[in-house]
């Protein structure tokens, strides 16, 4: 300082004598010095703090300071961060858990785990809440199938009311070749697995892959082979084995599968046994029943069975007489086969339980039972009548139920009507047929007639239209006349002549299209149809199954087009997008947009999609055909017209 106040002395004040010099060097000291106390006085005030200062602390140590502070109140046994979720609800954790991720980095029970460890165990937790959430939600699941399964066993009145039970199968002469009993148990699960056969129950029966290893006459086979069937499809494989044992069993496989010969062979075999052992005489029988929903299905499973009894016949082996009980037909013309002493009795319900009634028929030693489409019976409130059926048998019966769609609540009920059941699914119950090309396509309400014509330029004939109301079927019908297609048109209102003549003339190949209702969409077998042309999307998605399982038939490629607009139920049109994707079919981009909010829960427990109605695209709990089924029961609503439930037919 001294320096440089000289070197100012020096440069400004070069003229002054010594003593001014020196004074004006102490004044200057002066000045600089009492500026330097002002500086440091003003700096001092500056420090001070008001008596009511916060000072800033940054949010990374408040954080930290809160979890300190939460962890000190909790107990000892909760210091982990496990233990506090097992106390905190999950969202108030998962809260935490996010204001205390950058604070456990260097506190808390986790300051010691890596990043990477911290995440995984982070992980695991995720997804531990989220399996809680999906046993919450099979827990209601469950509740509510439980609370829509019917309470009384399937069975019949005397049989609830006796108590009566029968624990072993019914015994049959019919065993498996010796070699193929000879083989482990591997060889049959390694061809369950090649065919994708799914069998359940006790004492499974071996699969066997030819007619000839099933033991039946060369009559039977060479019959076969005349329609082109040559070897057993997969339900065959597994099934006729499982009834020619004795066994009661549930069938499930896509349509077009050869379900039908699957109960249709044993029963003609068992009838042939018992003309042989004791010809059957007058009024007696029928040994075997089978029950279908419609008259056409029955119709056309009755010309099934007398075509295998006439190879039979032709071959010398003793006569199997067969009777159709179906409504629009004459009783007498049926009566005038039951009086010679019947051995297999085709019917519906509704002729069936009339004929019941009057005495006409009797169940007095019937031992074979066949519900086909029996979800479709059993579901639609015919449980009554089935169990009225089950009323007239005297004794233990064998017990077969089909069908191509059979959704787990009516699986757990029809057991109930079945001794050690055996269940065997070739692919999930309820899904498409992988032969059928499905393609769905936006078209408005007022366009859908004319678009039918454009779609019949897609394919040869024969074409299938199926349309939801009968007045639309009538519609259809007529403009297609009018624009000089050879069409016929069936649907429940229709006078059964009428019916019987329009199958027969586009089974035939005389007609090109049939227009039809759900009448014509069960178990019908048209195996030369190329289209299937959905006018309308059906209410609910197992009718949509059926529909295009009329076309892709023995191993034979097919195509479905339906219509969909905006007046489809966003449910079933979930459905349907879920179906397309299961049997990898491509999505049109109307369909692939919607989403469900439970969407996440589609598939949890095991189990697929409803357990109520089979769709894929909801749970049990969202189901709108049970919301419809019970709204109808309430209002006590009619039947639709797809079980052609006419009073000729019930």
């Amino acid at each position: 300082m001294a320096n440089s106040v000289q070197l100012v002395d020096i440069i400004c004040n070069r003229n002054m004598d010594d003593g001014t010099r020196k004074r004006a060097v102490e004044a200057d000291r002066e000045k600089y010095a009492k500026r330097r106390r002002e500086l440091a006085k003003k700096e001092n005030s500056d420090d001070s703090e008001p008596e009511d200062y916060v000072p800033y602390v940054p949010v990374k140590d408040r954080k930290k300071s809160k979890v300190q502070q939460l962890m000190q109140t909790l107990p000892s046994k909760a210091t982990t961060r496990l233990q506090l979720q097992e106390e905190t609800n999950s969202s108030g954790m998962e809260e935490l858990e996010q204001e205390t991720a950058e604070a456990d980095v260097t506190t808390g029970p986790y300051s010691h785990i890596s990043l990477l460890d911290q995440h995984s165990e982070l992980k695991k937790k995720a997804e531990a809440r989220k399996e809680t959430a999906r046993e919450k939600q099979l827990k209601e699941e469950e509740k509510i199938l439980e609370s829509v399964a019917e309470k009384t066993a399937l069975m019949g009145v005397a049989e609830l009311a006796k108590g009566i039970q029968y624990e072993d199968p019914i015994k049959t002469g019919w065993r498996p070749p010796r070699y193929i009993l000879a083989m482990p148990e591997s060889r049959h699960t390694k061809l369950r697995q090649k065919l994708q056969i799914l069998v359940e129950g006790e004492e499974l029966p071996p699969p066997l892959k030819s007619f000839k290893d099933m033991k039946f006459p060369r009559t039977i086979i060479s019959a076969m082979k005349k329609k082109s069937i040559l070897k057993p499809t997969p339900i065959q494989v597994q099934g006729i084995p499982a009834v020619l044992n004795g066994r009661d069993i549930i069938g499930i496989a896509y349509t077009g599968s050869g379900k039908t010969l699957v109960f249709v062979l044993p029963i003609v075999m068992f009838s042939l046994e018992q003309e042989k052992k004791m010809p059957f005489i007058q009024n007696e029988g029928p040994y075997g029943l089978i029950i279908g929903p419609s008259r056409e299905l029955a119709k056309q499973t009755f010309e099934i069975v007398t075509f295998l009894a006439a190879a039979l016949v032709a071959d010398g082996f003793p006569e199997i007489r067969t009777a159709l009980c179906i409504g629009g037909v004459p009783v007498k013309e049926q009566m005038d086969v039951i009086k010679r002493g019947v051995h297999i009795m085709v019917a519906t319900p509704g002729r069936l339980m009339d004929m019941l009634a009057k005495k006409m028929v009797n169940l007095d030693v019937c031992r074979y039972l066949v519900l086909d489409e029996a979800d479709r019976m059993i579901d639609m409130g015919f449980e009554e009548d089935v169990r009225t059926i089950f009323s007239y048998f005297k004794g233990q019966r064998q017990t077969l139920l089909f069908s191509a769609t059979m959704p787990k609540k009516i699986q757990n009920f029809a057991r109930s009507a079945l001794v050690k059941p055996v269940t065997i699914n070739v692919g999930r119950a309820g899904a498409a047929s992988t032969n059928v090309t499905q393609e769905v396509e936006y078209v408005k309400q007022e366009a859908k007639v004319v678009a039918i014509l454009e779609c019949l330029q897609k394919t040869s004939p024969p074409v299938l239209v199926f349309a939801e109301k009968k007045q639309d079927v009538d519609a259809i019908h007529e403009y297609l006349l009018l624009k000089g297609v050879e069409a016929v048109a069936i649907h429940g209102g229709k006078d059964q002549e009428d019916r019987s003549r329009s199958v027969d003339q586009f089974r035939k190949g005389e007609k090109d299209v049939l227009v039809a209702t759900d009448v014509a969409s069960k178990g019908l077998d048209f195996s030369d149809v190329q289209h299937v042309i959905n006018y309308d999307m059906p209410d609910d998605i197992e009718n949509y199954v059926h529909r295009i399982g009329r076309t892709g038939r023995r191993e034979n490629m097919g195509t479905a087009t339906t219509f969909i607009n905006k007046g489809c139920e966003e449910s079933i049109l979930l459905d349907l997008k879920h179906l397309l994707i299961e049997a990898g079919q491509k999505v049109p981009l109307f369909l692939a947009t919607l989403q469900s909010e439970n969407e996440k829960y589609l598939d949890i427990g095991g189990e697929v999609g409803c357990l109520y109605c089979s769709g894929l695209g909801h749970r049990i709990t969202d189901c709108p055909r049970l919301e419809a089924m019970q709204s109808k029961q309430a209002q006590n609503i009619g039947r639709k017209d797809y079980l052609a439930n006419n009073s000729a037919d019930w």
